[in-house]
């Protein structure tokens, strides 16, 4: 087995690839295995990353970004891939070694200070955005790895009224913009339509679902949603349990607290297609 490696990306002036791939999202069969042309001015990069494997045979692990400082602990690369580089649910992951789910590493990996500091200062999507795309510049120098998104007849939950109707507020300041913020076990969002619950659900309880949840309620406006709910640990090995207030499952948060439920349904999805992916080597 290979040792701790250090990796240090060349000077800026090669990197020019970065930020439109992540404005533009990828066309579908696209295969990529970094960003495609941007403004490296303005685009955060990993320039030294460590990668080794971890062989404590614990089923936990750990990350954190912190002033531009990534650090994890027993992680896995399909882990990384959900959570950190392309924002996708397991189940939406296809193709790929097995070991993409069971071999686990420890990885460090710095930014640089003062394209940390602006990344900092960008709006939160903004910064999700530039930080996914250093995460799959990550992915693609340590690992190799090449994907492409297509899209996929799988199966969906249909987001629809429950029996007793629906319990969705009117928004309380319908002037304001919309959005949605999470946490463990917790959504909040202003102003969202349906199609926007749909997508929250999707993205931000896809640990708990598995799935991707499409509208089906036939609801029109915009509402203001507060949904809580105690996650599935074992579905996201970053979510600390002990945190988390005793509450009802996801599902049944669902139906007593919007008045909606999920029904098992098939539909088109997009998914992440992995074309090619290595062991990190010494070189």
């Amino acid at each position: 087995m290979f040792q701790s490696i250090g990796l240090r990306r060349p000077h800026a002036k090669t990197l020019l690839p970065t930020l439109v791939f992540l404005l533009t999202l990828p066309s579908l069969s696209q295969t990529t295995t970094a960003p495609p042309n941007g403004d490296v001015s303005s685009s955060a990069v990993f320039e030294v990353s460590t990668v080794k494997i971890n062989h404590s045979g614990s089923s936990g692990s750990h990350s954190e970004y912190s002033n531009g400082r990534f650090t994890a602990t027993n992680i896995t690369l399909e882990n990384l891939m959900q959570y950190s580089a392309y924002g996708v649910p397991d189940a939406r992951i296809l193709g790929g070694p097995k070991w993409l789910a069971s071999e686990r590493f420890d990885i460090q990996a710095e930014i640089e200070p003062s394209v940390a500091e602006q990344v900092r200062k960008l709006s939160r999507d903004q910064r999700k955005l530039r930080m996914q795309a250093a995460f799959q510049q990550l992915l693609a120098d340590r690992f190799h790895l090449q994907v492409h998104w297509d899209t996929q007849e799988l199966p969906v939950y249909a987001l629809v009224v429950a029996k007793n109707g629906s319990k969705l507020q009117l928004p309380k300041k319908p002037e304001r913009g919309s959005g949605t913020s999470s946490g463990n076990g917790l959504i909040e969002g202003n102003n969202l339509t349906l199609p926007e619950v749909a997508q929250a659900l999707t993205q931000e309880a896809s640990a708990d679902l598995g799935r991707v949840v499409l509208d089906k309620t036939r609801i029109a406006g915009r509402y203001d949603i507060t949904l809580k709910w105690t996650p599935d640990t074992d579905s996201n090995p970053t979510t600390d349990s002990s945190a988390i207030d005793a509450g009802p499952s996801l599902f049944t948060a669902i139906q007593e607290q919007l008045g909606l439920k999920l029904e098992p349904s098939k539909g088109p999805v997009e998914v992440l297609v992995v074309d090619n992916v290595e062991m990190p080597s010494e070189n």
